[in-house]
Formats: structure tokens, C-alpha cells, sequence
């Protein structure tokens, strides 16, 4: 799925992912033949494990 999907099933914004790429809380599985970021479900679990974790004010690196 690309970035938007992954955005709307998790609830993060892309600026959110974006970021936490950024701070190697998780990767972009691949990319497109256009450059587009891929992601799979992994992605996803990973995604709402970091937000779960956000939620319960646990630091960037604490995570």
C-alpha cells in the first residue's frame, strides 16, 4: 500500500510517518518503478504499536 492507504488505516498523517521513517522507528518495505514508498502489513502493526505507544506518552526513545 502506499503512504495515503497506510495513513487512513492507521490514523497517522503522512508528515507522521514520514517523521517516524526519519527517527528508525520503521521502514518503507520498497519502493515503486515511480518512487512511491511501499509498505505491507508489517508496516501497519509497527505503525500502531508506535502510536499505541505515543499514547501512553512513551518517548521517541524509549520506543
Amino acid at each position: 500500500m502506499k503512504i495515503g492507504e497506510l495513513s487512513k488505516k492507521s490514523g497517522c498523517s503522512i508528515q507522521t510517518i514520514r517523521f517516524y521513517e526519519k527517527q528508525d522507528l520503521f521502514e518503507a518495505c520498497n519502493r515503486s518503478e515511480g518512487n512511491y514508498r511501499i509498505y505491507d502489513a508489517s508496516s501497519l502493526r509497527a505503525l500502531r504499536f508506535i502510536k499505541q505507544c505515543r499514547s501512553l506518552d512513551l518517548t521517541i526513545i524509549e520506543i
